[in-house]
């Protein structure tokens, strides 16, 4: 472990209380669940069969069904992503086809293997899905963008099976600022239609997911919504000062109202890199590119391969560390408390570590959260205890 590590683990321990006095927990015990799954990327590929094991470094491919049981994950949000784009009529009208074809897209995977894939729209789905040897399917939007102006889409959706709902991604859109968007502010935080978006997905009874998002979209979001707000895939810029990571005074906030910050592992989140600034945008910009494609990603999958890796000849991709990933999570314990944090390592959507780079390796988390006192019972949390709360609530918030 790194001395950061070792230090925030000795803090938790002091602050929630030893576990050696309770038993160990076994991975395969868990009900181990993931906040944000971009599989639907890579199940859009051409060719691409998520029940035989891939290889992350051969398809950029992070989940399949072998490496899924290997790595005892149980299930997650798979997400609906779209990437943003104009802010016209047009634009959402294709914008919705994309988000409607990418359920489709989840809808077939459980389908055509319904003995391996459940889905799931309550808290209480799954543990009986992961009892039953069954990989657990909650639906998830990544950026509201598709939605254009009109909130009634989000019902559309709820329908389909959708239980939680991010309002932005990379650049601010119709309904807040992101905290990546390059050009500044737009609405001063949330839209007054982003506003009326949360409203909705509350009486609806999904959950509010507020990670990409400015930090005022999301203090506003936290003083907004009647339930409370998960960061899916998130970090804290105590450890790394990135607009995309979250102050302690604001991971504070959303721990007093009871929310969570699910943390990640994508690279250039959790620490400084050795890669070209341009590798960044531009890896962005394939996945823009090959999705607006005529066919999208999945008639273009061969393409969309040779310009990674030749992206990754023209600038080596550069990682973080495991204990990096560790090191997030237990300083989030350690200022926030065991019912405010989980697991979103944004797996198939940029996440990856040095020691982490694929679902295989989740064990190694509970061995460290082991290694570093974290009470059986907090670990259960972590792995999906949190999250499932925040759906109970928003569940029991629901209003016809």
């Amino acid at each position: 472990m790194s001395s950061r590590l070792t230090s925030l683990s000795f803090l938790f321990t002091l602050t929630l209380g030893l576990a050696s006095c309770q038993s160990p927990v076994s991975h395969d015990d868990l009900l181990a669940l993931d906040s944000h799954l971009d599989t639907p990327l890579v199940l859009d590929r051409a060719g691409f069969d998520i029940s035989q094991r891939h290889d992350w470094l051969d398809d950029y491919a992070q989940v399949d069904l072998p490496r899924m049981k290997e790595g005892g994950l149980d299930g997650g949000f798979w997400v609906i992503y779209t990437a943003q784009g104009p802010l016209t009529d047009a634009a959402y009208t294709k914008a919705l086809a994309h988000a409607r074809q990418r359920n489709q897209v989840i809808d077939d995977m459980v389908r055509d293997l319904g003995d391996d894939f459940a889905p799931a729209t309550r808290a209480e789905d799954a543990a009986r899905i992961a009892a039953s040897g069954k990989r657990v399917v909650y639906k998830s939007i990544e950026n509201s963008y598709p939605l254009g102006t009109n909130i009634d889409l989000l019902d559309e959706f709820y329908e389909a099976g959708v239980r939680m709902v991010g309002l932005v991604h990379s650049t601010n859109n119709q309904f807040a600022d992101s905290s990546t968007d390059k050009s500044g502010q737009k609405w001063g935080g949330l839209s007054p239609l982003g506003r009326q978006l949360i409203r909705r997905a509350n009486r609806l009874g999904m959950i509010v997911d507020m990670s990409h998002a400015h930090d005022e979209a999301l203090a506003q979001a936290i003083e907004l919504s009647e339930t409370p707000i998960i960061l899916s895939h998130s970090g804290v810029a105590e450890l790394y000062k990135h607009p995309r990571n979250v102050p302690d005074a604001l991971l504070k906030k959303l721990a007093q109202s009871g929310g969570v910050i699910q943390i990640n592992s994508l690279s250039g989140y959790l620490r400084d890199l050795d890669t070209h600034p341009n590798r960044l945008p531009e890896f962005i910009g394939l996945y823009r590119k090959y999705q607006n494609a005529p066919g999208g990603m999945r008639e273009n999958h061969k393409s969309f391969i040779a310009d990674r890796r030749a992206l990754d000849t023209k600038y080596p991709p550069d990682y973080a560390e495991f204990s990096d990933v560790m090191d997030h999570i237990f300083h989030a314990l350690a200022l926030m408390g065991p019912d405010h944090v989980g697991i979103g390592l944004d797996w198939d959507g940029g996440g990856g570590v040095n020691g982490l780079q694929d679902v295989s390796d989740l064990p190694r988390i509970t061995a460290a959260l082991q290694a570093g006192s974290v009470a059986p019972k907090t670990i259960e949390k972590i792995w999906s205890g949190n999250m499932l709360r925040l759906l109970q609530r928003a569940e029991e918030a629901r209003r016809n």
